[in-house]
C-alpha cells in the first residue's frame, strides 16, 4: 500500500462542541464539516492533559504526563522519541507551521526537517520578522492584547491578510507548492486561535454577534462542580468579579469567529491538497478546550467537559470514510500509533495505552478507559472515562466527581456519593489507581489509595496572583518615552505564571 501524505491540523484551546457538523447550530465551519462528513468524528476525545506544553507532550511523544513529568507548561523531556522522527525514519519531509509550544527551546526541531516558527511569546519569530517586512513592525501585541484584557473580546491590529490565521495557511500553502513529490510529507499546521485573547481582523470580527449568542452553561449548584483549577484560574484570568451577561455572550461571538476564521483558512490548506487529497490522512484536533464562562469558569485546566474534551477528525478514504461518528473513547495518544502505522511502521505504539484510530474504528482495541491528568503531588487532577461514565479525582479538594456522559452530557449532577452508583465509582476509581501503581507514580497513590496532601485551598487575598502575562516586545521603553510623569513603576505587581504553576511551590 502507497503511504500516504499526512497532514495535521491543530488548533489551540478548541471545545469540542464548536463544529456546525457535528450539532454547533451558532457556528459556519463548512471545511471542517467537509472533514467530518466525508470522513470521521472521534466524538468520545480527550485530552491527556488540559493545558498546552503537557497536550503537545503527550502528542509528539505517545507518552502519558505521569511518564513524561510534563503535566503543565513546565519543561518537557529532552530525550523522547516523537512520531515526527519515526515518520522521518520511514522516508517522510516532515514540515511544521506555527504554534508548537516545545519547552523549554520552542525553536526545537524534534524531527521536523524545517519549520516555519510562530509562538505566543515569540520576541523574534518567522512571523514577526514577516510583519516587519510588511511595515507592521510597530505592532507589539501581534496576537492580541493580554493581561488584564485576556478575556476581554478586542479587534485584531492587523488585517485579515497579515493575521496570524492566514500566515499559518500561507505557509502551509508555500510548503504544499515547494515540497520534494518524490517523498510522502507529513505537514503540521498549527494555529494559536481560538486561544485567547479572542481578536479578529475585520470584517471576521463581527461575524456573530452578541444577541445572538446563548448565555454559558451555569446549571443549579454548579459550583459543586468547581475544582482548585478553576478558583485559581478564574483568579488569575481577572474573572472572578461576578459576572456581566452581555460581555460574556460577546466574549462567546468572538470566540466563535476565531474559529471560523481558521476554518476559513484550513480551507485554503485542503484546496492546496489538489489531487492529493484523497491520498492524505488529515488529522484535525485541539490540546484541549475552553470553559468560556460556562460553570463560571473561564480557561483549560480541569476535567469538566468543555476544558477536557476536544474535538478529533479523521479523513483518509478507504481508512476514514463515509461521516461516521466513533463514540469509542480516544485520546490525543492515539495520533502517534495511527500516524506510524499509516505510515508503514512494524511497531507503531509509543505506549500501550495508544491505539491506532483506525483499530478503534473498526472495533478491535481492548482499550476501555482514556485518561487525562493535570497538576502534581497536592494539587494533582485525575480523570478516567469509558465514554459513557466519567469520574475525576481531585487532590487538592479531596474529593470526587462522577458524571454520565449519556444521561447527563451537561454534568449537572455529581453522582460520586450517591449510593446507587457505588459501584461505578468503585470500578473506574480501582482502574485509576491500579494503573498509577502499576507505573509507580507514587505522586498519586500511596498503599494502593489516593495519597492524600490534605486541602489546599485556592482562596487568595484581595488582587493576589493576577498576572500581566504580557507577550510580546518589551513596553517599558515605550511607557519611559512618555515622560517621567508616566513612568511605569520598577516593583512587578504579579507573580509570574511560572512561579504559581512551579513544582517547588505546589
Amino acid at each position: 500500500m502507497k503511504q500516504p501524505n499526512i497532514l495535521l491540523l491543530y488548533t489551540d484551546q478548541q471545545r469540542y462542541d464548536t463544529i456546525a457538523a457535528l450539532g454547533n447550530p451558532f457556528i459556519k465551519t463548512p471545511n471542517l464539516d467537509f472533514i467530518a462528513n466525508t470522513g470521521v468524528s472521534f466524538d468520545r476525545a480527550y485530552t491527556t492533559t488540559p493545558v498546552c506544553i503537557a497536550a503537545r507532550c503527550s502528542l509528539i511523544t505517545g507518552l502519558p504526563p505521569h511518564e513524561t513529568n510534563c503535566w503543565e507548561n513546565v519543561p518537557m523531556p529532552q530525550e523522547r522519541t516523537t512520531f515526527m522522527e519515526g515518520l522521518q525514519s520511514l522516508g517522510y519531509q516532515t514540515h511544521g507551521v506555527g504554534k508548537m509550544h516545545f519547552s523549554p527551546d520552542s525553536m526545537k526541531l524534534w524531527g521536523f526537517d524545517h519549520r516555519d516558527y510562530s509562538e505566543e511569546g515569540g520576541m523574534q519569530d518567522d512571523f514577526r520578522d514577516y510583519l516587519k517586512e510588511q511595515g507592521y513592525g510597530y505592532v507589539d501585541d501581534i496576537h492580541g492584547v493580554r493581561s488584564e484584557y485576556y478575556y476581554i473580546p478586542q479587534p485584531s491590529q492587523l488585517p485579515a491578510r497579515l493575521h496570524n490565521t492566514t500566515w499559518v495557511a500561507d505557509r502551509s500553502v508555500h510548503f504544499l507548492e515547494k515540497r520534494d513529490r518524490n517523498r510522502p510529507f507529513f505537514l503540521w499546521s498549527s494555529f494559536i486561535k481560538p486561544h485567547p485573547p479572542f481578536e479578529n481582523p475585520v470584517p471576521w470580527n463581527k461575524l456573530y454577534r452578541a444577541g445572538q449568542m446563548p448565555l454559558p452553561h451555569r446549571p443549579e449548584n454548579y459550583q459543586d462542580a468547581l475544582c482548585y483549577w478553576n478558583h485559581l484560574q478564574n483568579r488569575y484570568k481577572y474573572r472572578d468579579q461576578g459576572f456581566d451577561n452581555n460581555l460574556l455572550r460577546t466574549m462567546r461571538a468572538a470566540y466563535l469567529a476565531t474559529i471560523s476564521f481558521v476554518d476559513y483558512n484550513i480551507g485554503r490548506i485542503l484546496a492546496a491538497l489538489g489531487d492529493e487529497i484523497d491520498n492524505t490522512l488529515i488529522l484535525f484536533n485541539a490540546d484541549h478546550g475552553e470553559m468560556l464562562g460556562d460553570f463560571g469558569s473561564f480557561g483549560k485546566r480541569c476535567m469538566l467537559e468543555p476544558a477536557a474534551h476536544v474535538p478529533m477528525l479523521a479523513r483518509l478514504p478507504g481508512m476514514f470514510e463515509g461521516g461516521q461518528r466513533c463514540m469509542a473513547p480516544t485520546s490525543n495518544l492515539d495520533f502517534y500509533p495511527t500516524m506510524l502505522s499509516a505510515a508503514g511502521a512494524d511497531q507503531p505504539s509509543a505506549h500501550p495505552e495508544g491505539e491506532d484510530l483506525a483499530a478503534v474504528l473498526n472495533g478491535e482495541t481492548r482499550r476501555q478507559y482514556v485518561y487525562s491528568h493535570i497538576g502534581n503531588q497536592a494539587t494533582g487532577l485525575y480523570l478516567i472515562t469509558d465514554g459513557t461514565w466519567k469520574y475525576t479525582w481531585s487532590a487538592a479538594d479531596e474529593k470526587e466527581w462522577l458524571y454520565n456522559l449519556t444521561l447527563d452530557p451537561g454534568e449537572t449532577r455529581n453522582m460520586a456519593y450517591n449510593a446507587f452508583y457505588g459501584d461505578q465509582v468503585e470500578r473506574l476509581r480501582s482502574a485509576q489507581l491500579e494503573r498509577y501503581t502499576e507505573a509507580g507514580y507514587t505522586n498519586a497513590v500511596e498503599n494502593g489509595q489516593w495519597k492524600q496532601y490534605g486541602k489546599h485551598s485556592p482562596l487568595l487575598e484581595t488582587d493576589q496572583s493576577l498576572l500581566l502575562q504580557d507577550m510580546g516586545a518589551d513596553l517599558q521603553p515605550k511607557i519611559d518615552d512618555l515622560g517621567p510623569g508616566y513612568a511605569r513603576p520598577v516593583t512587578h505587581p504579579a507573580e509570574s505564571i511560572r512561579n504559581i504553576f512551579s513544582a517547588k511551590k505546589l
